[in-house]
């Protein structure tokens, strides 16, 4: 069954160009298109989609604050951030606001497809060395206090567990996190499965988020001490 994608931009030259990306695909099939984030809500409702491409400097309604509306519905599709290097201020809400991951407008196609794919089997959903420099950029803006988590639910992580996911916040991908702790890259999946159940998160980007938001990681990507 293909994946449906609904592309949400403003830009009718950059629709085109990943509709004809995506229309190449096997796997893949664009069922939907707005060029706001008001067109956006009101086709969703009558349109079934597995991926949003959602760009997000827009009129009417931008893509965080439409992001955050879909995310909120029940059995809402995955949204895929789309940004630039100058505008990452936005992805990173746009990841608070519930997206699965976020990507750079001029990446290669193949890598952009390879985003999709992820997003829609709820696989890892950025590329590791994306997360480490989106942290990179935005570590001023993270807490860095070094005080104890106060996230309660951080308590029932066994000690594995939180430093599986201090290293999933510092973007580390699962075999880079298993050759560090010298456990099978299985071993590693088991763990982030556990933590994303036990802290009641949807994927690897909330863990991200949630590691920095309360002080598990320092900004700058150490582990508070």
């Amino acid at each position: 069954m293909s994946i449906r994608v609904m592309l949400v931009d403003d830009q009718v030259l950059l629709r085109t160009g990943f509709r004809m990306v995506l229309a190449a695909q096997p796997d893949m099939e664009v069922v939907a298109e707005a060029g706001d984030g008001v067109e956006a809500l009101e086709v969703l409702r009558g349109t079934a989609v597995d991926v949003v491409l959602m760009d997000v400097r827009m009129p009417k309604l931008d893509g965080v604050e439409t992001t955050r509306r879909i995310c909120s519905q029940p059995d809402a599709p995955k949204v895929l951030i789309l940004t630039t290097f100058d505008l990452d201020e936005y992805a990173f809400s746009g990841l608070k606001a519930g997206a699965s991951g976020f990507m750079l407008k001029d990446v290669p196609p193949a890598e952009l497809l390879g985003a999709i794919r992820s997003v829609h089997s709820g696989d890892a959903v950025v590329a590791p060395s994306t997360t480490r420099r989106l942290l990179d950029r935005f570590s001023p803006m993270l807490p860095s206090t070094g005080r104890e988590p106060e996230h309660k639910e951080l308590g029932r992580l066994t000690d594995r567990e939180r430093e599986v996911m201090m290293l999933v916040a510092q973007g580390l991908s699962n075999g880079e996190i298993a050759a560090r702790l010298v456990l099978s890259e299985a071993t590693v999946k088991t763990h982030v499965g556990r933590i994303l159940t036990k802290l009641g998160l949807r994927d690897r980007v909330q863990v991200v988020v949630l590691a920095y938001e309360t002080g598990l990681v320092r900004a700058g990507g150490g582990a508070a001490g």
